[in-house]
């Protein structure tokens, strides 16, 4: 009997919740690396509207791409993928792993309505984001390209010396008036549209599919209604005189309008929502074949 139980596989011994962070982290990695081109471009569209001139003109999508590799290199487009590793690896893992056990607790025997849905959502997502934070503002500034860090730990020491440890949590009220939305949204949208599917499209084989289905659609809506968080979050975490949130919406609006919260909003769409849609899928399976419920 003792013999049987050394022996027995590790994935029995661990905790739940450590499998959801396990199969959580594993599905950042793979959306992570796919996806890190479209938020460079879109970190990219966002500086330069911020240091564009009155009456300049547009810059769009493919034109940023284009001119990152040309004057750059191909791989150029992956710049900054090291502190979105290091940032999402955990954070995903860290977000999972806290959705899997606020569900579990006040959820264990039956599923959240669309109202609790959000608060689910936004509430494992808020830990995350501020768990992971530093990390968040180390990504934006490497993928602007206006900050010649070699490493994270070489920009994590350089930002705590010259500019304090208050440069590492720049954005925070930003930050999380874009992620804990966009999450509570999105779980919202992605729980309904698969409780509204026939129990036949949501099994399997097709099980898969319909979950990447229903969360392009969640990431689409979500995305959307973040936008303008996003925006205001780069344009404060990329200058480093840590303007309050109020201030960079007010220098958006002088500068750019209502169009200015916007900037960037074709490549953030597609990279959340193919981001999460990936995400969301991969850790369903991982779930599923651990004998877990998600």
């Amino acid at each position: 009997q003792r013999g049987r139980n050394w022996t027995r596989p590790a994935q029995h011994l661990a905790h739940p919740a450590l499998k959801a962070f396990m199969c959580g982290s594993l599905s950042g990695t793979c959306s992570t690396l796919l996806f890190q081109p479209l938020d460079l471009v879109k970190t990219r569209l966002q500086t330069l509207q911020n240091n564009a001139k009155p009456g300049a003109p547009k810059v769009g999508m493919f034109a940023v791409f284009i001119n990152v590799i040309r004057t750059e290199k191909f791989f150029s487009l992956w710049k900054g993928v090291s502190p979105s590793f290091v940032r999402c690896i955990p954070g995903v893992g860290i977000y999972f792993s806290t959705f899997y056990s606020l569900k579990q607790h006040f959820f264990l025997d039956r599923a959240p309505n669309a109202g609790e849905a959000v608060l689910l959502g936004a509430g494992a997502r808020a830990v995350a984001g501020v768990c992971m934070l530093p990390f968040t503002v180390i990504k934006t500034r490497f993928e602007s390209g206006c900050y010649n860090y070699a490493s994270v730990p070489g920009a994590l020491r350089s930002m705590y010396k010259m500019e304090g440890i208050r440069a590492l949590f720049s954005g925070l009220t930003a930050t999380l008036l874009r992620d804990a939305p966009f999450s509570g949204i999105y779980v919202m949208f992605y729980s309904q549209a698969k409780r509204a599917l026939p129990q036949e499209v949501t099994s399997a084989p097709y099980a898969p599919l319909v979950n990447f289905g229903c969360g392009v659609v969640a990431g689409v809506m979500a995305s959307l209604a973040t936008q303008p968080a996003d925006v205001v979050k780069t344009h404060i975490q990329v200058r480093p005189s840590h303007c309050s949130t109020a201030c960079a919406v007010r220098h958006i609006y002088m500068e750019h309008g209502m169009v200015g919260f916007f900037r960037g909003a074709v490549p953030r769409s597609l990279r959340r929502t193919l981001m999460a849609a990936m995400a969301w899928t991969v850790y369903e399976q991982l779930m599923a074949r651990m004998g877990l419920k998600s």
